[in-house]
């Protein structure tokens, strides 16, 4: 891709996602926890509910009775985009692959996130971290990260949750929002920890404890079904394995669906296991509405 090419690319996705969040994500965008602010407001009686940890034991002691410090509400929040760059993202049956689906996406949140005075940062991981921004404000700052999330080269083709995690609970040292936006074309348990290292369900219960992590599991239907087009050879986007199937034998087919169905369920049991909130994007279908819903669903859990 040219830098011209580019630069239109860019600007194409810039206004198809300023759009999705004029017409459909206002409102919406909302973390399920509110920043604390540092600066004191006022010391007052403790009332039941108050968080123990507020607590001014020095004046409790002194009064008699307890007694809890207010902190003015930090409103601004940081956002962070772990997106998976592997070799499995390049690989779209629509019109567009699932890495250029995971920018619309991780524009579309950006915008979001920029249009309620957050900051927002981004993580471009395969089996290493290949790229880390910051999170910062500003336009010229989120035309930046729609840029690297489009044209970035990743030097690695597979995949390593467990370890981009790790990397991102190292660097964030305030709590933020972070949205994993992968295939989670991997598998988990005993052969995903051989592979990695590290075991990939504890990671994501781990971030989620230090902050707000939102799986985001991009999906391309032509990954649940074979298509009856006879022999086929496929190819394992990260590993260059290569696989010859009949696709033509309706056995093969539904084999192929059920080794797929397998793994999604395999899939929503390990994250329901680690707790953490999950989105699944088809790649065919639209998405803002998807993320219009999931918002709300979690802002009317933060006033319930």
């Amino acid at each position: 891709m040219t830098l011209a090419e580019l630069l239109e690319t860019v600007r194409r996705v810039e206004l198809r996602t300023n759009r999705l969040v004029n017409d459909t994500m206002v409102g919406a965008y909302l973390s399920r926890f509110k920043g604390r602010g540092m600066d004191f407001e006022e010391l007052r009686d403790y009332i039941p509910g108050d968080d123990v940890r507020d607590i001014d034991w020095n004046v409790t002691y002194r009064m008699g009775r307890p007694f809890v410090k207010r902190f003015r509400e930090e409103r601004e929040l940081g956002l962070i985009l772990a997106v998976d760059i592997s070799g499995s993202a390049a690989f779209g049956s629509a019109r567009r692959s699932k890495r250029h689906f995971a920018a619309e996406v991780g524009a579309t949140l950006a915008l979001s996130a920029a249009r309620s005075s957050d900051k927002v940062g981004l993580l471009l991981f395969t089996d290493q971290v290949e790229l880390f921004l910051p999170p910062r404000k500003g336009r010229r700052h989120i035309l930046r990260i729609l840029r690297e999330m489009l044209a970035h080269e990743p030097r690695q083709r597979g995949t390593n949750i467990p370890a981009a995690l790790t990397f991102l609970n190292h660097v964030l040292h305030r709590r933020s929002i972070v949205f994993l936006l992968t295939d989670f074309l991997h598998s988990f348990g005993e052969s995903a920890q051989l592979a990695t290292g590290r075991d990939t369900v504890a990671e994501i219960g781990l971030t989620n404890t230090r902050h707000d992590l939102v799986c985001v599991h991009l999906h391309d239907p032509r990954e649940a079904e074979l298509p009856d087009a006879g022999l086929l050879t496929v190819e394992d986007a990260e590993t260059g394995e290569l696989l010859e199937l009949d696709s033509a034998r309706g056995a093969v087919r539904d084999t192929y669906a059920a080794v797929n169905a397998e793994r999604l369920r395999a899939l929503d049991r390990a994250l329901r296991q680690a707790g953490v909130d999950t989105l699944r994007l088809s790649t065919a279908e639209p998405f803002a509405h998807v993320l219009q819903r999931f918002f709300e669903t979690r802002r009317g859990r933060r006033r319930g």
